[in-house]
Parts: structure tokens; C-alpha cells; sequence
């Protein structure tokens, strides 16, 4: 079995779908309860087509192989990630992607511009669409590495990153030590905060009896439709 490739690759020219539950969620709506009025769904028609135009989606991904592993603990040869219960989670692992996705700093600069302007639905609403197309970004790229992974005969984990659950924000100085961000136009600052802050850093472990999607459903958003490991079927996409 091959391994994948530890050079930092940059992802560009990336046409996503960017889910509108999701950018209403950031605005309150909670999905199949909340139903957003007219005059709310038009804004949100407004800040989607801005945002389309102010986004750069790209990303840099880099695959290491794993040299030792604990626990809550991964090593590579390079940074040890101390994640909570990851050999639990993901189970035996030979390699691990990590990732740093952006939009780019153009529609922060816009949703700055229109609060200072006083335009505050409009700022809320975009911020949102930004919000909404870096996640749509995250998963995306968890994608790309599943499918880099599966024609390999590897399984891949589903994405986490710094600061969600009990995994440390301040890993994300490990994270950064591991991969190129300022090929995207992305760096960290001593609060271990990315600028531009529409981007979202993440890890996923990869090996042949790695576990799949054992905790929340990527396989449901994934455009792998025929992914052997898939564990539930695909409903809405990620690619446009």
C-alpha cells in the first residue's frame, strides 16, 4: 500500500455550494423550526451574491506519517497534537492531513466597510455568507482528502480542529508548525487567532482500519457518492 504524499499541496479554483440553513443558522434560525420571512430571505439573496464575488476560496494540505501515537496523542516527526481520546476516536492511524482553508480577507474588508457605513443588516448577513462558505470550504477539503485517501485503500477520519472540543486552541501553533499557511495568505497570532478570520485550520487521520464517520454525519455532505466506506447515504453536496 502506497502512502500519500508529504508535500504541501494548494487547492484553488474551488466552486462551492454554500448551504443557506447554514448561513441562517449563524443568524438564529434554527434549521426546520425557524422559517426567516420575506424580507430576511431576500437579505440573504443580497449578502450571497456579494459574497460570491468578494470570495477566494483556496487551502494547502499536507499529509505526515505518523511515528508514534497514544491515547491523546499523535507524533509526527515534525509537532506531538495532544487530542483528548483521538485513538479512540480514529483508531490505528498511519498518516494525517492537516489543513488551513480560507475565503481570503476581501469580504471581511467589505463587512467592515458597510458596518462603518451604518449598512447593518447587510454586514450581519455577509459576515454570515462568509461564515457559512468557510465551513462549506472545511468540508470540501475533508472531501479531496477522503478521495486522495480511498484510492490508496486508506480510510479518513473526519475533520477536527483546534478549539472545538476538548482539543486546545493553543495546538494551533503545532498545527501551523506543520504545514505552509501563508501560501493561502493565512497566519496565526500569539492567541493562536488566524487572520483573515474567515479560515478554519483541521486535522484527519488516515489508515487502513481508521474509523470512518463515527460521530457526526460528513458522509451525508460528502460528493464521494461512491465511496466505499460511506455510512450514510449523500443528501446535500459541498461542491457546486
Amino acid at each position: 500500500m502506497s502512502a500519500l504524499p508529504e508535500a504541501p499541496e494548494v487547492l484553488t479554483d474551488l466552486a462551492l455550494a454554500i448551504d443557506p440553513d447554514e448561513v441562517l443558522r449563524f443568524q438564529g434560525y434554527t434549521r426546520g423550526i425557524d422559517v426567516p420571512p420575506a424580507d430576511v430571505l431576500a437579505l440573504f439573496d443580497e449578502a450571497l451574491a456579494l459574497g460570491r464575488r468578494l470570495m477566494t476560496p483556496r487551502a494547502v494540505v499536507r499529509w505526515l506519517d505518523v511515528t508514534a501515537a497514544g491515547p491523546d496523542t499523535v507524533a509526527t516527526r515534525e509537532a506531538t497534537l495532544r487530542i483528548p481520546r483521538i485513538a479512540r476516536d480514529w483508531g490505528p492511524l498511519a498518516q494525517v492531513g492537516a489543513a488551513v482553508c480560507t475565503i481570503g480577507e476581501t469580504l471581511e474588508r467589505e463587512v467592515a466597510r458597510l458596518w462603518e457605513s451604518r449598512e447593518l443588516p447587510l454586514a450581519v448577513m455577509l459576515d454570515s455568507v462568509g461564515s457559512g462558505a468557510v465551513e462549506s470550504l472545511a468540508e470540501y477539503v475533508n472531501d479531496v482528502l477522503c478521495q486522495r485517501g480511498v484510492a490508496l485503500g486508506l480510510r479518513v477520519t473526519n475533520r477536527v480542529s483546534p478549539g472545538y472540543g476538548d482539543w486546545a486552541v493553543t495546538e494551533q501553533a503545532l498545527l501551523f508548525r506543520l504545514l505552509p499557511a501563508a501560501l493561502v495568505g493565512v497566519s496565526l497570532n500569539e492567541a493562536c487567532v488566524m487572520t483573515p478570520a474567515k479560515s478554519i485550520s483541521l486535522l484527519v487521520g488516515a489508515g487502513a482500519r481508521a474509523r470512518v464517520d463515527h460521530y457526526f454525519s460528513q458522509c451525508a455532505r460528502c460528493w464521494m457518492r461512491q465511496c466505499p466506506y460511506r455510512r450514510v447515504p449523500a443528501g446535500r453536496t459541498v461542491r457546486r
